[in-house]
């Protein structure tokens, strides 16, 4: 048993679990017997005084068990349509099997502009808090029936690593269909071993996990694996484990070396750095060089036009930006004071021609440092 395990999972009193489709599927859509199952072991969590958030995936796969669609879904609005006849018996399943305990649940439907905007990000994020002060389940789940690739997470694993930021969870636990992250794709190979903990994760690290999704789920294990990466990076532990091993929440929570253990970041980035990171969008870029760099990296300074050398993208005052150095990475993330038109004018002048050539000047700093979020292993220790 491992001393750290033992460590972190004594300190959590709030946890998300995602729960991927692979875990809950079986022969009538729903394996009902695995839901009771994992709440069983979520009420016995809760009577210890922890607090519980679920993410769950289920809902297109048990609306093409309604409909007695066995292959692929051939369109979006087939998806969506499924999504909507499914949904509704999810949260059945779920209320069922909590009622059994007396524990009362709550549906929450997000897409991607839910989070994008701040004030409906802030709202969220009190609603959550009022559900858990009031000893309520949040079940959580991308609102497919309406999105589109432009506000859709892409998958759950990441509608759950930005929701675990949004509630600052002491932990989440990623219940997949396998026993975690092996070192190569265990199908077929019999020599793939297991990684019980990741303490950084490197490009290598990501290089081991396939995209390969499950017959019936969205997000593969590469997709696990990037969401542990803006997990940790707001110093929030992730566990991969397999969701269907009885007794594995148990066994999680005991310090058992259950799945894959990735270590949070030394240096975590705070919520709102986290929201600008992760969670927006960027809609342009923006070239600097070595000096500005420097003083963003080493000094946690503003971004200053001085420093810009070239300007890509059409993008407007508060639209996210990332800024990339003169060796082709991009390093850090800000909202910008001015928008595309009015930068392509003024980069590398200094702050004191802005009022000149604009003919107004609201900042001195394109990117104040309060609105910016850098890169680990470049931010300033």
């Amino acid at each position: 048993m491992s001393q750290t395990r033992k460590q972190i999972v004594s300190n959590v009193r709030k946890a998300l679990i995602k729960i991927g489709t692979g875990v809950l599927a079986g022969t009538d859509g729903l394996d009902l017997s695995i839901v009771e199952q994992l709440v069983d072991e979520m009420v016995e969590l809760r009577a210890g005084g922890m607090q519980i958030v679920i993410v769950t995936s289920g809902a297109i796969a048990s609306g093409k068990h309604r409909m007695g669609i066995t292959g692929k879904l051939k369109s979006m609005p087939q998806k969506q349509a499924c999504a909507a006849i499914g949904q509704g018996r999810l949260m059945r399943i779920y209320s069922n099997a909590f009622g059994r305990h007396s524990v009362y649940v709550a549906q929450i439907l997000l897409t991607m502009s839910d989070l994008t905007d701040r004030a409906r990000y802030i709202n969220i994020r009190n609603t959550l808090s009022t559900l858990m002060d009031w000893n309520i389940v949040p079940i959580i789940n991308e609102n497919d029936t309406v999105s589109v690739d432009e506000i859709k997470f892409g998958d759950n694993d990441h509608l759950a690593a930005m929701i675990a930021n949004v509630i600052r969870a002491d932990i989440l636990i990623n219940l997949t269909n396998t026993e975690g992250l092996f070192d190569r794709n265990p199908v077929g190979k019999q020599r793939a071993r297991l990684i019980k903990i990741v303490h950084e994760i490197t490009d290598e690290i990501e290089s081991m996990a396939t995209a390969e999704a499950d017959p019936v789920g969205m997000g593969g294990m590469r997709s696990k694996v990037i969401a542990a990466r803006k997990v940790t990076a707001c110093g929030i532990p992730y566990i991969i484990a397999r969701g269907k091993t009885k007794g594995i929440l148990a066994d999680v929570f005991a310090g058992k070396e259950k799945g894959t253990l990735f270590l949070p970041s030394a240096e975590p980035m705070t919520s709102r750095e986290y929201w600008i990171a992760f969670t927006l969008r960027s809609r342009g870029k923006l070239i600097l060089d070595d000096g500005a760099k420097n003083a963003i990296v080493t000094q946690g300074k503003s971004l200053l036009p001085s420093g810009i050398t070239k300007v890509e993208g059409d993008f407007e005052v508060g639209d996210p930006v990332i800024c990339i150095g003169t060796d082709g990475k991009a390093f850090a993330k800000g909202l910008v004071n001015y928008g595309s038109k009015d930068l392509v004018k003024i980069q590398g002048l200094k702050t004191a021609k802005i009022m000149q050539v604009l003919g107004y000047k609201d900042y001195d700093e394109v990117i104040h440092r309060d609105n910016m979020a850098v890169a680990k292993g470049s931010r300033k220790t």
